[in-house]
């Protein structure tokens, strides 16, 4: 499975610990969608990311391939159970755009969250994931700087 990691998921030890099988395939970018902080992680204890639909708006993360016996557990930390009708994020199919190019589109599997009502800011530890996998990966300078700006919980 191709699966475009937006969030934590950038962060390459995170990743690796969660899906050995995990192999990079390229940064791509998410058209016309933002990040968001949409849901409050049980585990973490803060906000964890999303993203949304908005027109001229474009999210930057991480393609990666994953073999099929690491889908189950990624299932898992994100949250969704294929079949059950009460899920924290649900995986869909999207187009991405390998580094940025619109003639070069990539379908992968996306996590979008189920949002909740007033959920908190990240906190400073799950912003720095999100961040150091941006730079680890090369993310385009102007969406670094975007990402450093996401203001958290106190």
């Amino acid at each position: 499975m191709l699966y475009f990691a937006y969030g934590s998921n950038m962060d390459w030890s995170q990743m690796r610990e969660r899906c050995p099988t995990a192999q990079f395939v390229c940064v791509a970018k998410l058209k016309d969608h933002h990040l968001a902080f949409t849901r409050e992680s049980q585990k973490r204890k803060c906000g964890v990311a999303d993203v949304i639909q908005e027109e001229g708006r474009d999210v930057w993360g991480v393609v990666y391939q994953i073999d099929e016996r690491d889908i189950g557990h990624l299932d898992l930390t994100e949250g969704f159970r294929p079949g059950r009708t009460e899920n924290d994020y649900v995986r869909e199919e999207r187009h991405v755009f390998a580094e940025g190019d619109n003639k070069r589109p990539v379908l992968v599997s996306v996590y979008f969250a189920i949002k909740e009502d007033n959920p908190p800011k990240p906190n400073v530890q799950y912003k720095q994931l999100i961040v150091n996998g941006a730079k680890y990966w090369h993310l385009p300078d102007a969406y670094i700087q975007e990402l450093e700006r996401i203001e958290v919980m106190p």
